[in-house]
């Protein structure tokens, strides 16, 4: 592993951070869900990055990306997290959707899908949890039947981030119900505005529109819409969730948090106490670990590695890392820190209450933390299940 940046991935830092200062406002800075109110704004800022052609810079140049090494895409990545770029449902395309249709897609799926990604004509949400098939992923319910050239899709889906604005999903369905329920799966990819499809949003602990829950009435789907192998989409499904568990995490907003709060601290008049200055010293200590931690993920991967106890462990430390630190800012501000977005009385933009709640959910989406430690116990450590 390089613990320094070559002179051409330096060079796109500096790039990529001067690009980012010359169109970030502090209205634009969208902290945990509370940019998904607005979602116009969203679209409007990934469509500046697809003329860039940075809304998937690791991608072949093929399928409109810059054919970007997995560090440099690190690099991308941090700069974006620290200014606190708009995200807009990019994860779920560039990360999981593109990758696994250039994985297991035809050729006619690979030019109608990918290129309104990297130009950022249509936002991506998933498709896989439903009610009662979280963690057990492979019980899920909803249905395709196969109706001449067509699949009839039944069922409902549940915790659609960025579903409110989605224009497309990746989903699975039980396309055979007599196998055993990883053999009887299908991958779909589904055009939200077919007929028969409806969403209804869900609001998260903070009162945002993070999730929601789309469901299924008979939605005729063409042939085209499979994704792979019939009834085998489970195996495609943990290809996309590798993909999930590899997509470089990166401390950029984690450390950008701490840095807030100790230039708010140099502001005040008087001393900090030492128990303050001790919880920021260890943050700003656990925030290099997982720099290191997100180096290392993008070094093995750049060798042409596949990432695995080193993804969740990465996963694991980071999530976690947010939830301490949103207590720290917390802790820091007091009776302000209480106070939401829009607040006229409001300390470093009222994100921290914001920040505290929405960070419960880090720990649990993309695979629980206890997921996660058996993860690397079993696949890292050697120890038996």
């Amino acid at each position: 592993m390089e613990f320094r940046l070559s002179e051409q991935q330096r060079s796109l830092q500096m790039e990529v951070r001067a690009w980012l200062t010359s169109v970030m406002r502090p209205e634009m800075e969208g902290f945990p869900y509370s940019e998904e109110e607005r979602p116009e704004e969203l679209r409007a800022f990934n469509k500046l990055l697809a003329a860039k052609g940075w809304i998937a810079p690791a991608w072949p140049a093929e399928y409109g990306g810059m054919a970007l090494g997995a560090v440099e895409q690190l690099v991308f990545g941090e700069e974006m997290a620290y200014c606190r770029a708009p995200n807009g449902g990019r994860g779920p395309a560039v990360g999981y959707a593109g990758p696994t249709i250039q994985i297991a897609g035809t050729e006619a799926q690979k030019a109608r899908h990918l290129p309104g990604i990297t130009n950022w004509d249509v936002v991506w949400a998933q498709g896989f949890s439903e009610p009662g098939s979280g963690s057990d992923l492979a019980s899920l319910k909803t249905s395709a039947v196969r109706d001449g050239d067509d699949w009839i899709l039944n069922g409902t889906k549940i915790w659609t981030s960025h579903g409110h604005y989605a224009d497309w999903m990746y989903l699975l369905a039980r396309t055979d119900q007599e196998a055993p329920k990883h053999r009887g799966i299908s991958y779909f990819l589904l055009d939200l505005k077919s007929t028969g499809v409806s969403f209804q949003p869900l609001l998260n602990i903070a009162g945002r529109k993070g999730f929601g829950q789309y469901f299924f009435d008979n939605v005729r789907m063409p042939a085209d819409a499979l994704l792979g192998e019939e009834n085998r989409g489970w195996y495609l499904a943990t290809t996309t969730l590798d993909l999930e568990r590899s997509n470089i995490a990166n401390a950029g907003a984690a450390r950008r948090t701490v840095d807030d709060l100790v230039a708010y601290l140099r502001s005040l008049p008087g001393v900090v106490a030492n128990t303050t200055r001790h919880r920021l010293s260890q943050h700003a200590v656990e925030v290099s670990v997982a720099t290191m931690l997100s180096y290392r993920v993008a070094s093995i991967l750049a060798s042409g590695g596949v990432p695995n106890q080193e993804a969740s462990l990465l996963k694991l430390f980071l999530s976690e890392l947010d939830q301490r630190i949103a207590n720290t800012g917390l802790h820091i501000l007091g009776m302000h820190g209480a106070l939401m977005p829009g607040s006229p009385l409001a300390k470093l933009q009222a994100q921290f209450a914001l920040t505290y709640l929405t960070t419960v959910p880090r720990t649990i989406a993309g695979g629980t933390s206890e997921v996660q430690r058996n993860i690397i116990a079993t696949r890292g450590l050697g120890l038996p299940r």
